[in-house]
């Protein structure tokens, strides 16, 4: 695997004078960063679509990075946050089971959380966020005003001075704003172009309109960032338009034994009832063959998918084993159909459409 963008954020703050991380990309000193993080833009959709838009010629410099697994925006803006791989910070997908909650357990969503849990216990790491604040680099986390508080932001993103922004001219005039500061880091996301690619599918008209947003919102920050501010642009993951559907149980037999359905339809966490993962993984196989590659517990981590290392927690949290749907296909929890059979674009397999994602140096 690639370095992913927990080794760009180390990066990133090292060039800046963060002791402690590593310049793993090498890139340049900088007294002013501004990372500009698209959701959902993969690399294969762009250079598909990027020609019709005239910043995209202007790179001084572009990467090839790849997004860490799950291919999902969970896991990836929490290895960013932290500078961690997942198996460490423990945020491991969309949703996993709570440790300890009962039979058979509740799940986990990471975007809309629980309250019964707390942000800081559930993510322990401390973010790069706060360790640059601490050591004297101003550090803004500039996103739409709903994330403001979030747990999720808590977990992922804290220690950041957080500046709500809704529109593009917001966006830009804060990152001005914020990056007049000497030793400054600032950090903007945006989620238009995920949001279009889940409903529309990649390459609709919908998903070229956002990524026109995308263009206009970089080329302003382009003309009006500081000078001698260095401009990059990255993804969480790319996505793939979806082929055949699964859904579990129905008219197949997945659902027998199964306790509780996590993850997403790229990626699934299935927790299985006591005493019944292997006649249950072997059922899995068989009938899924070549279009999903399950993997037990065991295997996912001797595999190293979620890095070399995996915490006690992470360890807990994951599925008894993990489902990841091949080429176009997705598994649908039967008691979300309606929501996951109605989206066109999908993500969090281990394809390249959803795991190449670009990082862009802009002049």
């Amino acid at each position: 695997m690639g370095f992913g963008l927990a080794e760009l954020s180390q990066s990133i703050f090292s060039s800046m004078g963060l002791v402690g991380p590593s310049n793993l990309l090498e890139l340049p000193e900088s007294r002013r960063t501004c990372l500009l993080l698209i959701d959902g833009m993969g690399s294969k959709a762009l250079a598909t679509y990027s020609s019709q838009f005239p910043i995209f010629t202007s790179l001084k410099k572009s990467y090839e990075l790849a997004s860490h697994f799950p291919s999902t925006t969970v896991t990836n803006l929490t290895s960013l946050g932290t500078g961690e791989l997942p198996g460490a910070h423990g945020m491991l997908g969309y949703t996993v089971r709570v440790p300890n909650s009962g039979t058979p357990g509740r799940l986990l969503n990471a975007l809309k959380w629980d309250d019964r849990v707390d942000p800081l216990f559930w993510q322990k790491i401390p973010t790069l966020f706060e360790r640059a604040m601490e050591q004297g680099i101003t550090v803004t986390n500039i996103a739409e005003k709903r994330y403001e508080g979030s747990a999720f932001t808590q977990a992922a993103l804290r220690g950041a001075k957080y500046v709500g922004a809704n529109r593009i001219d917001e966006m830009v005039s804060s990152a001005v704003e914020a990056l007049a500061e000497p030793y400054s880091f600032t950090y903007l996301y945006i989620n238009g172009l995920d949001h279009a690619g889940h409903n529309d599918g990649v390459g609709s008209d919908k998903w070229v309109a956002a990524l026109g947003q995308v263009a206009e919102l970089i080329t302003n920050l382009v003309h009006r960032l500081p000078k001698n501010t260095d401009l990059y642009v990255t993804a969480d993951h790319g996505m793939v338009n979806v082929g055949e559907k699964i859904v579990l149980g129905q008219e197949n037999a997945l659902m027998r034994n199964i306790s509780l359905v996590g993850g997403e339809p790229r990626a699934r966490h299935m927790y299985v009832n006591e005493g019944a993962l292997n006649e249950t993984v072997a059922e899995w196989r068989e009938f899924l063959g070549d279009r999903a590659r399950v993997l037990t517990k065991a295997e996912v981590v001797a595999s190293g998918l979620f890095g070399s290392e995996v915490s006690s927690d992470s360890f807990d949290r994951m599925g008894d084993f993990i489902a990841i749907a091949s080429d176009e296909v997705i598994l649908i929890d039967p008691s979300r159909i309606p929501q996951e059979s109605a989206m066109v674009g999908h993500h969090g397999g281990v394809t390249e459409t959803e795991t190449a994602i670009p990082l862009l140096k802009f002049l």
